[in-house]
Order: structure tokens, then C-alpha cells, then sequence
């Protein structure tokens, strides 16, 4: 019984081969089993041998069982060839679904490994051979996918063609997508017009070309199959809808920002109108340790004066410095020693002050970058002045900042977008940027009828919109008019088809993934055939 449930776990599709026992040796599982086949066949002419002439053991490498590796060690047999014009007089007999000639690892194992090479190749599958316990290295996946046979290629009704990069800013190839079916039929190593038009005149069939813009492809499509429709990309029309949306924004940025109105020139005048210096005390100090320090000292010195004592002697009697007791001589009372001294002199921050006003206002609240630009402009004081200025104004003019100017690539967001997909605040936005800038309004407008045309599959409308456009004056969409009248048959089928190149896109990203998992190793020819066999596997 054990017998039998072993030998269906390891070889229930491989008949003529006997399993003797299995024997774990460590973290290895031994499987020593033995081929039973009355006869052989060689593989050079053909002919049935039942003359044994020795025997030996293959080892063979097979798929792990409860995380251990698994070596088959399997008893084959020469045989000897019965043509005796034969040059071999021997050979070794192979085991349908077991073992292939110089294999080292069994069928099974082999395309377990094959499927692991196609999906993830590199770094990726050789870490998930290690967890399949049959690790093997990232050169030797590649091998693998390189071995195998070349995938066919077939022949789409609708054909999709866009280019990638094998060497981004260098070298492009082309892509060759079904539209119907989401799946690449091949690749080709340039985006030439002779190489994409050489392909698809060997693949007769093809009724609907789906393309970029680009003229190479244009040609390429004409000279190929004259009579397929050509198919322009909607998504790349919308794309350079919006880079001409774009500078027209970019022509009236001025008017993005919002005007200065009556309430924000009052709040200027009143913040350049304030006098924002602290009053320096009236009156002399009359309390606490320094006022009663110097009342003393200056009794003290007149005392001493009266009795006819010298300055230089009173200086050594009292322990201060001559000048000092020259200034409590000269002071005919204390309190002229305790007014403050900096009382009405201007501060070296007054010339700049204007200056500070104005950024306040303009919003411009911190203290740092305040004391920068006054610098730049000749400030010689420091730091610590400006900070204690910013807080006066901080504390008497409460800053409610203005609303920033939106960018350049918000407000086309904002004309490109969805008017359902925008904020409140965008929508109010945009509202008062059309009001203030009349040709933006237009732009607006030329743009919403476009999308509801191309959403609409209404591409034969395309010939109504283009005069339209023409009779104002904007110079980006008149650009943008002509480039689709350089390929106007293509783009109406793009606005009315529905077909789209968006598959394309995909297997874009897909084969940027698939390069950086084979990490720089592939040449052209195995990113090719992993593309292929990836789709093939997938579908």
C-alpha cells in the first residue's frame, strides 16, 4: 500500500518507472527508484533496442516536499543500437515526463522553475526558488527563458502601436498591442517607419490601426496596410489640448491674483500711519535697588565735596571709577541720573520700517525672512531688533493672511478637469479668475465643448469646433487646431471609435517592471520573448 501511494505522490505521469523506497537523509529526501521499460528507442534513427548493455544512477533534482529539497535517484540503462552502420553503439534510455538528455532536474521541476523564470526572472525568482527549497540563481532563470521556444505571434484585427524605452532618452522600441484582447502580439528593436511598416505587411488582416500621432507611425500604418483606418490616441489629443490650455494660463498669469481691494490699501495706511515704539518712561526712577544705589552715592559724593575732598580721592574712598563720580558731581540733583538716557534718540531700524510695513500687509509675517530682505537692502543691525519689531506688529495688527495666487498648473487643472470633480473653493476660484480674464473665459469654453464632443463619440462635430476656435484670439489653441489638421482623418476616428490605446499604456508599465526585475541583464531579444511569455501565461 505504501508503495503504491509513493508511487503515485512522485510519479503518477510518468509510467515504466518503479519507486524502490524513500529514504530522508538530513534535510534531504532521497527517492531511489528504478526505470522498468522493456525497451528503448534512439533518438537518432529510430530504432527499438531490447539489448541491455550496463546500468547506472541519475541524479535528478525535483520539487521540494514539506519544504525539503527531493533528489531522485533513478537506475537507467544503456542500451546497445541494433543498426550496425549506426556510429553509436550505445545509448541511454529517457523517461517520458522524467528526464530530458544532460538534465539534471526532473520534467516537473523544470517547469516549475520555467514559470518562476517567465513571471519574476532576476533577484525576484531566484528568492523564490530558496522558499521553494530548489534554489537556483538569477543567471540561471534567465537561461531558462532563453531556452524556451519562441512564442508565435498572431495577427490582430485592430492592431495598437506605441513606442517604449529600452534606454530611456537613447534607445526606443515599439510595442505591438491586440486591442481586442489587452495582450502585446510582439516587439520590435526601433520605432522606425521601415521597421513597424515591414511587420505589418507581413501580417496581412489588419483593419484598425490604434496609434500615437507621431508621423512614424503615421507612414508606417500607410505604407503597411493602405487600407486599415488609423485610430489617434484620445488621451494624447487631451494631452495636448492641455499643454496648450496651459500657455494660454501661462500668457495672463498676471490676472491670476486677486485684486487689492479698498479694506487691504486702509489696513496698508493705517500699519505705515502707527508709531509702534514703546514710550520711553517721563519720570525718574524713584524705586528699587539701582534708584536707592544711586540716591546713596550721590549724597555720599556731594557730602564729600563739601568738605573741600578731591574727586581722585573720593573715587579711591568710595571704590568707583573718576568719571563716574565727575557725573555725580556735575548732577545737581539724583533724579537727573535716573531719566533714561535713550529717551527720543531714532532707532536704526526706522528707515526700513516702511518696508516691513509693506510685507506685513502683502503677508509676510515671519521674522527671519523680514530680517533677510531688510538686509539685503542695507540694514546693519541685528537679528533681535526686527524680531521684537515683527511682534509689535504681530500684537497690534492681528495678520489675516490673503488668499495666495493659485499656480499655472492648478487653474488648467481646474479648466481640463470635470466641473463635478472640483471643490467649492476651486470652483469660486476659477469663477472670479474667468470673470477678471475674459480670454481664459473663452479658453473655458472651447474647452467644455471639446470634452462633451470627444466623451460623446461626436468626432464628426470635430469640423465645427475648429473654426470656432480659429475666430478668437488665442494663439496656443490655433497651434493645437493645426496639429490636428495634419492628421484629421485619424483624430475624428479617435473622437468616434471606440477604440482607445490605453492597453498600450499598460503593457508600457508592464514592460518597465519586467526590465527592472531582469535588472539590466536582458538584451533586447529575451525582454522580447519574457513580454510574450508572460502574456501568454497571464491569459
Amino acid at each position: 500500500m505504501g508503495d503504491v501511494l509513493l508511487q503515485n505522490l512522485w510519479f503518477h505521469q510518468v509510467q515504466s518507472v518503479v519507486i524502490e523506497n524513500v529514504v530522508p537523509d538530513g534535510e534531504l529526501v532521497a527517492v531511489r527508484a528504478r526505470a522498468v521499460a522493456e525497451r528503448a528507442v534512439r533518438p537518432a534513427c529510430g530504432t527499438l533496442s531490447s539489448r541491455v548493455h550496463s546500468r547506472y544512477v541519475r541524479r535528478l533534482a525535483d520539487s521540494s516536499v514539506g519544504g525539503r529539497p527531493v533528489l531522485i535517484e533513478l537506475q537507467v540503462r544503456r542500451f546497445r543500437c541494433g543498426q550496425r552502420l549506426c556510429r553509436q553503439a550505445t545509448f541511454a534510455e529517457q523517461v517520458d515526463g522524467l528526464t530530458v538528455r544532460h538534465g539534471r532536474r526532473s520534467a516537473g521541476l523544470q517547469t516549475v522553475l520555467e514559470r518562476v523564470a517567465v513571471m519574476l526572472a532576476g533577484r525576484a525568482g531566484a528568492r523564490l526558488s530558496q522558499t521553494l527549497a530548489v534554489g537556483v540563481s538569477r543567471s540561471t532563470l534567465l537561461r531558462l527563458i532563453r531556452r524556451l521556444p519562441e512564442p508565435e505571434t498572431s495577427t490582430p484585427r485592430v492592431l495598437g502601436v506605441d513606442d517604449f524605452a529600452l534606454r530611456k532618452g537613447h534607445k526606443y522600441g515599439t510595442i505591438l498591442i491586440d486591442i481586442e484582447t489587452r495582450q502585446p502580439i510582439d516587439l520590435l528593436p526601433d520605432r522606425t517607419t521601415s521597421t513597424v511598416a515591414r511587420w505589418i505587411a507581413d501580417h496581412p488582416g489588419i483593419e484598425v490601426i490604434c496609434r500615437d500621432r507621431s508621423t512614424a507611425y503615421a507612414e508606417a500604418g500607410r505604407l503597411g496596410a493602405p487600407n486599415a483606418i488609423h485610430v489617434a490616441d484620445r488621451w494624447q489629443i487631451w494631452s495636448n489640448l492641455a499643454e496648450a490650455v496651459e500657455k494660454t494660463v501661462v500668457q495672463h498669469r498676471a490676472l491670476l491674483c486677486e485684486p487689492h481691494d479698498a479694506a487691504t490699501a486702509q489696513a496698508v495706511a493705517d500699519t505705515e500711519n502707527t508709531n509702534l515704539d514703546l514710550p520711553s518712561p517721563r519720570g525718574p526712577r524713584t524705586t528699587g535697588r539701582l534708584s536707592d544705589r544711586v540716591r546713596q552715592q550721590h549724597a555720599a559724593v556731594h557730602a564729600l565735596l563739601e568738605q573741600g575732598i578731591g574727586l581722585r580721592a573720593i573715587a579711591r574712598q568710595q571704590g568707583l571709577a573718576r568719571n563716574t563720580v565727575r557725573r555725580f558731581a556735575n548732577a545737581a540733583s539724583a533724579d537727573e541720573l535716573l531719566v533714561g538716557r535713550w529717551t527720543g534718540r531714532a532707532s536704526i531700524l526706522d528707515p526700513y520700517k516702511p518696508y516691513l510695513h509693506q510685507r506685513w500687509t502683502e503677508g509676510c509675517t515671519i521674522a527671519r525672512r523680514l530680517f533677510e530682505e531688510v538686509r539685503e537692502r542695507g540694514y546693519p543691525g541685528g537679528e533681535n531688533v526686527v524680531k521684537v519689531y515683527v511682534a509689535k506688529l504681530r500684537e497690534n495688527f492681528p495678520h489675516d493672511p490673503p488668499r495666495k495666487a493659485p499656480s499655472v498648473r492648478n487653474v488648467t487643472s481646474w479648466l481640463t478637469r470635470h466641473p463635478d470633480r472640483l471643490t467649492e473653493g476651486q470652483t469660486q476660484q476659477l469663477k472670479a479668475i474667468l470673470a477678471r480674464c475674459p480670454a481664459l473665459d473663452r479658453t473655458a469654453h472651447h474647452v467644455r465643448t471639446f470634452a462633451e464632443l470627444m466623451n460623446n463619440r461626436q468626432g464628426r462635430d470635430l469640423n465645427q469646433w475648429i473654426p470656432s476656435v480659429q475666430a478668437d484670439d488665442l494663439p496656443a489653441l490655433h497651434t493645437f487646431v493645426t496639429g490636428l489638421g495634419q492628421d484629421l482623418d485619424a483624430v475624428v476616428a479617435g473622437l468616434s471609435l471606440c477604440y482607445s490605446s490605453g492597453a498600450v499604456e499598460g503593457q508600457n508599465n508592464k514592460i518597465k517592471m519586467l526590465k527592472r526585475q531582469m535588472f539590466g541583464r536582458a538584451n533586447f531579444d529575451l525582454l522580447r520573448k519574457r513580454v510574450l511569455l508572460t502574456a501568454r501565461c497571464r491569459s
